[in-house]
């Protein structure tokens, strides 16, 4: 493999792990397998600590391409829950309120779906890294701050219940970039004359990556340190020589 020239690894992003914890720790590899003391690694679309799944890893110049990458469609299983609210719309912030949710039947959230198909408009969470006047609005949230955000467009091209046990909502989504899956729990929750909030999400597609074409971060530590270098990543002849000669007994 040639990680200076560019790979494109998929990664199975742990829970509780930041999407910057998988760059990091790969950074890490690639920089002692190399022997560098730098190499471009970065990430084509975050993934919330609270979510696992598909996570694009591009390593030296191929993190030119991340920008093309994160233009790809996406695809989540999601699990909503009915019935209560949280700051966040998802479980890092406490439930702030609760609402009636045995009317809910799975009739209703099948006829509720289509509304949210297609081009939609969407208010981004407040605790979300969009940006306010230069700053995080995650920011201003966590200091109590009054936070505005825009409605902005994107397209829901698949939006499929998979399962529904009368208050949990197990659901299949394809989307364009930039869409928060945890403001679609909200503006659902909404929509069926409740409240709900996320608490579970799997990023199982991005663009033709699926997820298991994705190696865990074992299997991707374990790839770095026993695959063959070649091209530029491939140690030159003088550094072979160097390590031949002090293998020699």
């Amino acid at each position: 493999m040639d990680f200076i020239s560019g790979e494109i690894i998929g990664i199975d992003k742990p829970l509780g792990w930041t999407s910057f914890d998988a760059v990091n720790r790969l950074r890490g590899a690639l920089k002692r397998r190399l022997g560098v003391k730098k190499i471009k690694v970065g990430h084509a679309g975050t993934l919330d600590p609270l979510a696992t799944g598909v996570l694009i890893i591009c390593t030296g110049r191929a993190t030119r391409r991340i920008d093309l990458l994160q233009q790809g469609r996406k695809e989540y299983v999601a699990t909503m829950r009915l019935g209560a609210t949280t700051p966040s719309f998802d479980l890092e912030k406490e439930i702030d309120a609760t609402y009636p949710y045995e009317h809910v039947t799975r009739e209703m959230i099948l006829a509720t779906l289509p509304q949210f198909t297609g081009k939609i408009m969407q208010v981004p969470p407040v605790f979300s890294a969009v940006k306010i006047d230069g700053k995080r609005a995650y920011l201003h949230a966590r200091k109590g701050n009054d936070v505005e955000l825009a409605a902005k467009p994107l397209e829901i091209d698949e939006f499929e219940l998979l399962d529904f046990d009368g208050r949990d909502m197990t659901l299949r989504i394809v989307c364009s970039k930039g869409t928060y899956i945890r403001a679609l729990a909200r503006d659902l929750g909404q929509a069926l004359d409740s409240g709900a909030h996320l608490i579970a999400l799997r990023r199982t597609a991005v663009g033709p990556i699926r997820e298991q074409q994705c190696l865990s971060i074992d299997e991707a530590l374990r790839e770095i340190a026993e695959c063959e270098l070649t091209g530029e990543s491939a140690p030159s002849s003088a550094a072979a020589d160097s390590l031949t000669s002090n293998s020699k007994p």
